[in-house]
């Protein structure tokens, strides 16, 4: 939906199963449409669309474009972005590390993404701005020679070329947004920083990167990485590194006494990664590839662990877990402190809670239509406070 100082916010379709575009589709008329209605019934209605490889070749016919196109009119309904970060099968099947794959050392993720752009710059109305999401280059554990990394800058810069001349064509800017996540890549706000230094590095004085180059800002990762969102928004504006869009996301946080550590057993499933950070009282960090790795250490956990866990796990923004168990919501709301203070700075906002199907049961007692309401309610709500929604969406502190 379009909100103030000229906003975008949308939820990302990538919480529903389906891979085809017509299971796509379905999900669009029967999970998004009834959100709209509950929502935002009588005004444009925005969509985060995730889109699969399988289900992109499928839309860039024309034929399913430009019945998508009139699919959109007939709703009030527009898109803005799309998920690009899974290639491939995404809910339903283990997916943990193989969901970097392809990453950007591999020329299918390249293709992959220079279709969406293709489909996006179609779709997206003139006067908005065209984003998609994607792999924080790769999987550190993939990256096994520093070569590896100088082909990933390569394809970049091939979409990079391919953006601009589609942004000079269709006059819609387009941009791509990496998306750094613990123990990817790019993980933290100093290693982003570092890698578009490095992409600066191959091609001085090329002004195409800062237009259609930048990061997907996640709070769920970068709150689990236990950074301040004020600092790490900061540095990358001062470092020139466009916000492509925001994340609007929360993770998991406890203090880790046997309680807690037991409560997180029900988060440990087969499906997601959920990479695990833990500060000590010192600030000293260790990571843990997976939850399971961390929880092996339930009756053995050495003192330098006592402080802080932080887990790689959506929950729903509006979601209070049972206690032990915390969240890290106040990363949102300074995001959004920060963006009131930086109107201008971004205008894609998505709330992306993909882990509907994975959530205990007691996270998950209603409907994912009820959910993602929820979802909703809250963030405009936290949006209004700020100037950033309207007012109308404020409601009293009783009836929250």
């Amino acid at each position: 939906m379009k909100l103030p100082h000229g906003l975008h916010l949308a939820y990302c379709t990538n919480i529903h199963r389906g891979e085809s575009w017509a299971e796509t589709l379905d999900n669009l008329q029967r999970h998004t449409l009834a959100v709209r209605e509950r929502v935002a019934p009588d005004e444009p209605y925005a969509i985060g669309l995730r889109l699969g490889v399988l289900a992109a070749k499928e839309l860039s016919d024309p034929s399913a474009l430009l019945a998508f196109q009139r699919w959109l009119e007939r709703h009030q309904c527009y898109v803005f972005t799309f998920n690009g970060f899974p290639y491939g099968k995404f809910h339903g099947a283990r997916v943990k590390e193989q969901v970097y794959a392809p990453d950007w050392t591999a020329p299918e993720r390249l293709e992959y993404t220079c279709l969406l752009f293709d489909i996006l710059s179609q779709l997206v109305p003139l006067g908005v701005e065209g984003s998609v999401s994607t792999v924080p280059v790769s999987f550190k554990e993939f990256m096994k020679e520093a070569r590896q990394e100088a082909v990933a800058r390569g394809h970049l810069w091939a979409c990079v070329e391919r953006l601009e001349k589609l942004t000079r064509r269709t006059g819609k800017t387009l941009h791509l947004g990496l998306e750094p996540e613990p123990l990817c890549h790019l993980e933290t706000t100093p290693e982003t920083v570092a890698f578009f230094d490095r992409m600066r590095a191959d091609r001085p004085g090329d002004l195409r990167l800062a237009e259609h180059l930048g990061v997907n800002y996640d709070c769920c990762h970068l709150a689990v990485e236990f950074e301040t969102a004020s600092v790490s928004l900061s540095k990358l504006r001062e470092c020139g590194i466009r916000l492509s869009k925001v994340h609007l996301s929360s993770a998991l946080r406890l203090h880790p006494d046997p309680q807690a550590r037991h409560a997180l057993h029900a988060f440990a499933e087969d499906t997601y990664f959920h990479q695990v950070v833990a500060r000590d009282d010192h600030g000293k960090i260790t990571r843990f590839r997976d939850l399971p790795d961390a929880l092996a250490l339930h009756n053995h956990l050495p003192p330098s662990l006592s402080e802080e866990w932080r887990i790689h796990f959506h929950v729903p923004l509006h979601a209070t877990p049972a206690s032990p168990l915390l969240t890290t919501s106040e990363h949102v709301t300074q995001t959004l402190d920060w963006l009131k203070a930086n109107t201008g700075a971004c205008s894609h906002l998505e709330m992306e809670t993909y882990t509907w199907e994975v959530m205990p049961g007691e996270m998950k007692n209603r409907s994912v239509v009820d959910q993602l309401v929820g979802e909703y309610q809250w963030c405009l709500h936290e949006l209004a406070r700020r100037g950033l929604a309207a007012p109308r969406f404020l409601r009293s502190e009783t009836s929250r």
